[in-house]
């Protein structure tokens, strides 16, 4: 037997052994696994399963095991993902740290920040949120006005950050500060703030989902120490452009749905609606709908893979996470519009006796669709960097 079959059989046994039964199961927005310093767990299977393959260090799997990580190759990796499919186990942690800090701390931190904040974010010990966007610089990102003055012993910083997603419940924030007010990109540091700390004061926005995930985040006079300054002064700049991939690949894969839809799967709704015909759906129009959508997120998934693992073998994802950022937004946005389109008026229900209440939660997910256009970079930065970058097209105007 080879030492990866080995390696299978005995993840095998410990995700038996291990994972409760309530982690097999399709999981409701109030059992999300986000950790943090004062989490909360309706369900208790919630923490044992998320501490228990911390223990492990398959909260980050890839990552080396001195920084809290499982220290697996990529085949054995693979070999783990496909066995929690196997067992269709819930994620065991929601963690900006992990799916965009982590990566940039690794390669631009030092071995004192790496030891500090890394394994408590793969135990689930601190929840992170992003100080990236300002009122006035969305899309120009580089063209934030967040000051860090060097105080001495510490940094003072005073600004506005926008759409900070989670920050009323995130217990400290990567941002992005400018140190030198006399260039642009050159002149953009990476601090790492802790939501606590007096001046930070982050207020809910409500979409018009009725959801409130994105925040707008004060700063006043708020005190930094120097050690939290994440690679060079000024050189920040190069920092936010790895994480944004990370942040592009992350939305991408989350938009994509995983081949299934709300309500028990898009192929199983339609037919529950319009019933079957030889095991088909039976209407053909929204047969012929739903197969090609299933084929093209079965595609952005193989695709997904493939490019996971060429990261993991030294190819960086790079320009290529803005294709996968820009098409997992639009898919997700056609799944939603085929949802509606399957139940109707019904969907449009958001209260009522009578009404399934999965059913009722269409329409406001539909509208929250709508945001993926815009959170991670919006489409239009998303399709000029795929035009410059990775199709290299001459700038407008030119023949």
């Amino acid at each position: 037997m080879s030492d990866l079959e080995t390696f299978r059989e005995e993840t095998r046994a410990w995700l038996e052994e291990n994972c409760p039964a309530s982690m097999r199961t399709p999981m409701p927005d109030e059992e999300q696994p986000w950790g943090g310093r004062n989490p909360s767990y309706p369900n208790p299977d919630t923490k044992i399963w998320m501490e228990r393959m911390a223990a492990r260090g398959w909260t980050a799997p890839t990552w080396p095991t001195e920084y809290g990580g499982g220290g697996l190759n990529k085949d054995e990796n693979k070999v783990l993902q496909q066995e929690l499919k196997r067992i269709e186990a819930r994620p065991c942690l929601n963690s900006f740290g992990i799916w965009m800090l982590g990566p940039a701390l690794l390669e631009f931190a030092t071995e004192e920040q790496k030891l500090k904040y890394l394994p408590p974010i793969t135990r689930g010990e601190i929840r992170w949120c992003q100080g990236y966007s300002e009122p006035g610089s969305g899309s120009d990102l580089a063209g934030l006005q967040t000051k860090a003055e060097d105080m001495g012993d510490h940094y003072l910083v005073n600004g506005q950050k926008v759409w900070t997603s989670y920050a009323d419940k995130a217990d400290w924030i990567f941002c992005l500060v400018r140190t030198d007010t006399s260039v642009k990109h050159e002149g953009i540091s990476f601090l790492l703030i802790d939501m606590e700390t007096e001046g930070v004061d982050p207020r809910p926005i409500k979409l018009i989902s009725g959801s409130s995930p994105f925040c707008e985040t004060f700063l006043t006079d708020v005190k930094v120490p120097k050690e939290n300054l994440v690679g060079e002064l000024n050189k920040g700049w190069t920092i936010a452009k790895r994480l944004l991939e990370h942040e592009r690949a992350m939305i991408s894969g989350m938009n994509m749905g995983a081949g299934e839809a709300s309500l028990g799967g898009m192929e199983e709704l339609a037919k529950e609606v319009f019933g079957e015909l030889d095991g088909m759906i039976a209407h053909p129009t929204l047969r012929d709908t739903v197969t090609k959508h299933k084929m093209d997120e079965e595609a952005f998934n193989l695709t997904l893979r493939r490019t996971g693992e060429l990261a993991k073998a030294g190819h960086g994802i790079g320009a290529e996470a803005s294709i996968f950022k820009y098409y997992g937004s639009e898919m997700n946005k056609r799944r939603f519009e085929i949802l509606l389109e399957l139940l109707g008026t019904d969907a449009l229900t958001t209260e009522g006796e009578g009404h399934d209440q999965d059913v009722m939660d269409i329409s406001p997910q539909w509208l929250r669709s709508k945001g993926n256009s815009i959170e991670g970079g919006t489409t239009e930065v998303q399709l000029n960097i795929i035009a410059k970058r990775v199709l290299d097209l001459p700038e407008g105007g030119q023949a």
